[in-house]
C-alpha cells in the first residue's frame, strides 16, 4: 500500500511552496532549540528540524528550472491572449522538445496525439481560455482517449476546475495541466514585458 501525504498537511503545503521557506523554518527550528533548550539536549532538539531540511531539498528538486511565479503568471497571461494557431504551434514545439511525436487532431473532442516510449497521450487544449472547467469537456476527451486507444488524457486549462471535474479526471487517468506545470511547458512562449511609466524630466 502506497502512503500518500495529506494534501493540506504542513509538509504538503511546504512542498508546494518555494523551497527556501522550508529552509527558513528549519533554520528557525535550530535557532530556537539552541536558544531555549538546556545545553544537554540542544542537539537532540535541533534534530527536529531534519524533516524541514528534507522538504526543502525535495521542493528545490521539484522547482529547479521552473519559471519564477511572476514569469509563470506572465506566461499564462500570454497563453490566454494569443490565437489558437499560435498556441497550437507553441504547444507542438514544447512537446517536441520533450521528446514527443506530435500529431494534430481535427475532431472536436481532442486536439493532439502525443506519443513517446510506447505511451500515447491524447491532449485537449482548444478550451484553454475557459474560465471554468466542467465535466463535459473531460467526458469528450475520455471518448477521444478510447477512440485513439490512448494511455491517458491531458487537459490544458487556465480556468479553475470544478470539484466534479477533478474527481472525474482522477478516476479516468486524465491530467489537468494548469498553473506552474502549464507555464513550465510554455516557458519558451514570448512574453511581452510590462510597460514602464515614462520618467519625469
Amino acid at each position: 500500500m502506497k502512503l500518500r501525504m495529506a494534501e493540506n498537511s504542513l509538509f504538503a503545503i511546504l512542498l508546494r511552496s518555494r523551497w527556501w521557506i522550508s529552509l527558513l523554518v528549519a533554520l528557525a527550528f535550530v535557532a530556537v532549540s539552541f536558544a531555549l533548550l538546556p545545553a544537554s539536549i540542544r542537539v537532540v532538539g535541533a534534530l527536529g528540524s531534519a524533516p524541514f531540511f528534507v522538504i526543502s531539498v525535495m521542493a528545490l528538486r521539484r522547482q529547479w528550472g521552473l519559471p519564477s511565479p511572476a514569469k509563470a503568471d506572465a506566461l499564462l497571461k500570454a497563453a490566454g491572449s494569443i490565437g489558437w494557431i499560435e498556441l497550437a504551434d507553441a504547444l507542438t514545439a514544447a512537446w517536441q522538445r520533450e521528446g514527443y511525436t506530435v500529431q494534430r487532431l481535427t475532431g472536436q473532442r481532442a486536439d493532439f496525439l502525443l506519443q513517446r516510449q510506447g505511451r500515447t497521450v491524447v491532449a485537449s487544449a482548444r478550451r484553454l481560455k475557459a474560465a471554468r472547467v466542467g465535466v463535459e469537456p473531460l467526458r469528450e476527451l475520455l471518448q477521444a482517449v478510447n477512440q485513439h486507444e490512448g494511455t491517458s488524457g491531458l487537459y490544458l486549462a487556465l480556468g479553475e476546475p470544478s470539484e466534479a471535474a477533478v474527481s472525474f479526471a482522477n478516476q479516468n487517468a486524465i491530467t489537468l495541466l494548469r498553473g506552474m506545470p502549464l507555464a513550465q511547458l510554455l516557458r519558451e512562449l514570448p512574453v511581452t514585458p510590462p510597460a514602464t511609466a515614462p520618467r519625469k524630466a
